[in-house]
């Protein structure tokens, strides 16, 4: 009599660091480029390089009101020099003589012949027959002046194709006169979530919904998220949990979209019928992660009459959504408006923090656990880790990376990553 078979073995979870560099080989930057106003440009990827035709500042100009001179004519404090000019920003003066000095103000070209500022804190009006007035100080040469080109040198690349433009940026590149800017295109992304148990608010009131029901939450950060991320959203709803409805939908924003992003239905329940569904309409590439919100984290391709749109289905668990989106979908993003990253840059550098909590059973997965910084430099931990308690995300403002396996005892120095920069 034979043997019974033993069950299959489950294939091992693929690791986070495994799956964001699958994700990243998978996407391209779009093609599609368009021009914008360099005031409508921030949070755009730059298509181009971008080039100065002129050197920042155009010349040597004073850092400081005060008087411009030559340092040589003071070797002492005490000297007086006659004020020969007054040049004021947007001005220029003329050749300066030798002994006297000009009354300069900020952001001033300095004349030809000076080589120093004095600012007027350091100098005393000298009243009578000579508009002079007493130095005070023995300057060095080249104090208090801004060098012509120190900020920008003509020919060079101020910002490089693929930065994404900061206010900072768009100020950079209004100082060397553009008006407009070429920018990748927006990434079209379809939105939906799956759940016959989900309500829109607004639609039935607390005191009317049915046993089971739930408010779709995940719509509204998911949207916000995108939204931030300078993505083009067509949010398509909620589909009900059924396999011809999500055929349909899945079809309709192929055709149109970028990406495709889920949320729920991509587990392993008789009624997720996303993930099926992909593999019907072309092919599912990951599934399943070893990481803790979050595992259930889909990626596959979607056929359509010009190629494949792109398809990331993410738990339907409000933190697992949240936490994916910020670790996976938004450096998939980056990717694909031209953000030139990389697997081991996909995430901010961890800052290290003391743990003031202890956490004593190892999971078997990495776990991103919710915590907030406190007054005394250390980290506390949200009570409640479920993934469906979405006020942790709220309170906290970051999350402890903790590897597989590793327990945490107060004290511990563990890795912080911060909202504030997974939301830049």
């Amino acid at each position: 009599m034979n043997a019974p078979q033993k069950p299959a073995s489950r294939a091992p979870l693929l690791s986070l660091d495994a799956a964001m560099a699958e994700l990243l080989a998978r996407v391209h930057a779009l093609e599609s480029v368009e021009t914008v106003a360099t005031f409508d440009a921030d949070g755009r990827v730059l298509a181009e390089d971008l080039v100065s035709a002129l050197q920042v500042p155009p010349n040597d100009n004073s850092s400081m009101d005060g008087y411009a001179l030559r340092a040589s004519d003071v070797t002492a404090p005490g000297v007086v020099l006659r004020v020969s000019q007054r040049i004021a920003a947007g001005h220029a003066g003329h050749a300066l003589e030798a002994g006297t000095c000009a009354r300069i103000f900020t952001g001033a070209p300095m004349p030809d012949g000076a080589d120093a500022v004095v600012m007027q804190e350091d100098t005393i009006e000298v009243g009578g027959d000579i508009h002079g007035v007493h130095i005070q100080a023995v300057p060095d040469a080249g104090q208090w002046v801004r060098r012509a080109g120190e900020d920008v040198t003509r020919g060079a690349v101020v910002l490089s194709r693929g930065h994404r433009l900061s206010p900072a940026s768009l100020g950079l590149a209004a100082s060397l006169g553009q008006a407009r800017l070429s920018v990748m295109a927006r990434p079209r992304v379809a939105l939906f979530s799956t759940g016959d148990e989900l309500v829109m608010p607004g639609d039935v009131p607390p005191e009317s919904m049915k046993p089971g029901a739930i408010y779709n939450s995940n719509r509204f950060f998911l949207r916000a998220l995108l939204r931030r991320m300078g993505c083009e959203v067509s949010d398509l709803g909620i589909v009900p949990d059924q396999r011809d409805a999500t055929l349909a939908a899945l079809k309709t924003a192929a055709d149109h979209h970028d990406l495709i992003l889920t949320s729920g239905g991509v587990s392993v329940g008789e009624e997720d019928h996303i993930k099926p569904s992909v593999q019907q309409l072309g092919s599912l590439d990951l599934w399943q992660i070893g990481m803790k919100p979050g595992k259930p984290f889909a990626y596959g391709t979607v056929r359509r009459d010009a190629g494949e749109c792109h398809f990331i289905g993410l738990p339907g668990n409000p933190v697992s959504s949240f936490v994916t989106f910020l670790l996976l979908v938004r450096p998939f993003l980056l990717r694909l408006q031209g953000v030139p990253i990389d697997s081991a840059r996909a995430l901010p550098v961890a800052t290290r923090l003391p743990a003031h909590f202890s956490v004593e059973r190892a999971d078997r997965r990495r776990e991103f656990l919710r915590v907030r910084r406190n007054a005394a430099g250390g980290l506390d931990l949200f009570p409640n880790q479920s993934s469906g308690v979405l006020t942790s995300a709220v309170w906290g403002d970051g999350l402890v990376d903790n590897p597989a396996g590793t327990t945490i005892a107060h004290g511990d120095l563990v890795s912080y990553l911060s909202f504030a920069e997974l939301l830049a």
